[in-house]
């Protein structure tokens, strides 16, 4: 079976570093991140998912990483059942961390806090592709070889 998530979106509050009673550091943020895709007419929705880094992925999350920067996760989901104080079972969905990195560069950080919850730069698709004649020409022919049996070819 597989479980592994990959999400990339900006923090939406400093990160938040706890100890447990065995003195283990946990670090929580929440990710903003956009979906692909919009209805037409229609603002594009942003997903608020909570991640749970532990150990030294903590320390490193709590220290380095603020508000409004963009990062990158990689983890897996986990499900927590819970009773709320008015003994309402709930369910509560969270990715555990494996690995947090940074998504952009420094110098793009420092501007991208003013703008924490605006719109991330998107992908964009790369031109058409060069013409081979014109930017990759091709190597004279006596670079190739005819092969005279291929008994040596592994496929």
């Amino acid at each position: 079976m597989l479980n592994k998530v990959i999400l990339m979106g900006r923090l939406t509050r400093d990160p938040e570093l706890r100890y447990t009673p065995q003195n283990v550091p946990v670090c929580t943020i929440t990710l903003a991140v956009d979906r692909d895709f919009t209805r037409s007419g229609e603002q594009r929705e942003t997903d608020f998912i909570d991640v749970v880094a532990w150990r030294n992925t903590a320390e490193f999350v709590a220290k380095w990483f603020r508000k409004g920067l963009l990062v990158a996760c990689e983890g897996r989901l986990q499900t927590r059942k819970w009773k709320d104080k008015f003994e309402q079972n709930r369910v509560s969905f969270e990715v555990i961390a494996d690995s947090v990195y940074f998504a952009e560069r420094a110098g793009d950080s420092a501007r991208s806090m003013d703008t924490a919850m605006s719109q991330p730069p998107r992908y964009q698709a790369p031109q058409a592709a060069p013409s081979r004649n014109q930017d990759y020409p091709m190597p004279p022919a006596s670079d190739f070889a005819e092969l005279d049996d291929d008994d040596d070819v592994p496929f």
